[in-house]
């Protein structure tokens, strides 16, 4: 397949649109998904999957597509954004997110869609397509994330703490230093703890070091939400639960080892150069298990899905997969 190469000047967002239809979506247990459509009613599907776990879709993740060409489904995964209970971890683990993915592909009558994810996005963009390959039309991917032993202790423990050791600081200050050997652990105390005032205030550190290290502009560039309690608590929560149950995958490094069920999926992967969060190496190791996906690799950005060189690369990418 023939991939596009890069506008000048950079591409931007398409313009801000409103849901067409939205609600909430029953599961087999306690959860609530809530759920929109955008754009097209009968354009190509695309189904949008956030990131953290916990981080929750937001009305920027809709302007990614052209809405003459994509109906545009977003979610919040369980426990997060506008689903319900908030920061619930019952029954919440990948598996279960993949039968809601199912569950309300079914629910809005589409046969195959677009998937597209970024960070966490990216993992569960890969497991549900390893999953269910027949259902994929095409992945976008941001950021990739492959939810290995090695990437978790780099960002949680020791290797990005050397190129953001100001926002580092402020992630350790709430655990004692006799517990810093295994801040995920020390952390996943606190956050399922019953001391809540204790739970907010981990929560605020957990994801403000998120925060401060998503763009290449520093920590400056921290978006707001990541302080706020009430993103943080289930963003927080959510994450350290997952990472501590190793995504729930059957062994480190699995994701990896079932490329071969999706090679034949069309797949542009936008990762930037100096991606703090997930790291550059999970991008290129996915890349060479897949030489048939294409890596964009953006010289001048980091994590961040705002940061201009992503946008560009992105809007490249939806529109490339809207003419497969």
């Amino acid at each position: 397949m023939a991939f596009p190469t890069p506008d000048l000047p950079r591409r931007d967002l398409y313009p801000e649109i409103e849901p067409f239809a939205s609600g909430w979506m029953e599961t087999d247990g306690v959860h609530q998904i809530y759920y929109e459509e955008c754009g097209n009613p009968q354009g190509l599907p695309v189904v949008v999957l956030h990131g953290g776990p916990g981080g929750a879709v937001n009305p920027g993740m809709r302007r990614f597509f052209d809405p003459a060409k994509y109906r545009i489904v977003l979610f919040d995964q369980r426990g997060c954004g506008q689903s319900r209970p908030n920061a619930s971890l019952e029954n919440n683990t990948t598996w279960t997110l993949i039968e809601d993915i199912e569950r309300l592909r079914e629910r809005l009558g589409v046969d195959r869609w677009v998937v597209f994810g970024g960070s966490w996005g990216s993992t569960l963009s890969l497991a549900y397509a390893v999953t269910h390959p027949d259902r994929v039309l095409s992945l976008v991917l941001r950021g990739i994330f492959l939810l290995t032993r090695k990437e978790l202790h780099w960002f949680y423990q020791d290797g990005a703490s050397m190129i953001f050791p100001d926002a580092w600081e402020r992630f350790v200050e709430p655990i004692p230093e006799a517990e810093r050997g295994d801040l995920m652990g020390a952390y996943y105390k606190r956050l399922i703890g019953d001391n809540v005032d204790e739970r907010e205030r981990c929560a605020v550190a957990w994801s403000s070091w998120e925060g401060e290290t998503v763009s290449a502009a520093g920590p400056d560039a921290r978006p707001d939400k990541f302080a706020e309690p009430e993103f943080a608590v289930a963003f927080a929560r959510i994450e350290n639960w997952f990472f501590t149950n190793g995504g729930f995958f059957e062994e480190d490094g699995w994701l990896l080892k079932q490329v071969d069920r999706i090679r034949h999926i069309p797949c542009w992967i936008a990762q930037g150069r100096f991606d703090v969060v997930t790291p550059m190496s999970g991008a290129w190791a996915l890349h060479r298990a897949w030489p048939e996906a294409k890596l964009d690799v953006v010289g001048d950005a980091g994590h961040a899905s705002s940061e201009p060189g992503i946008v560009d690369s992105l809007v490249r990418a939806t529109d490339w997969a809207a003419g497969l």
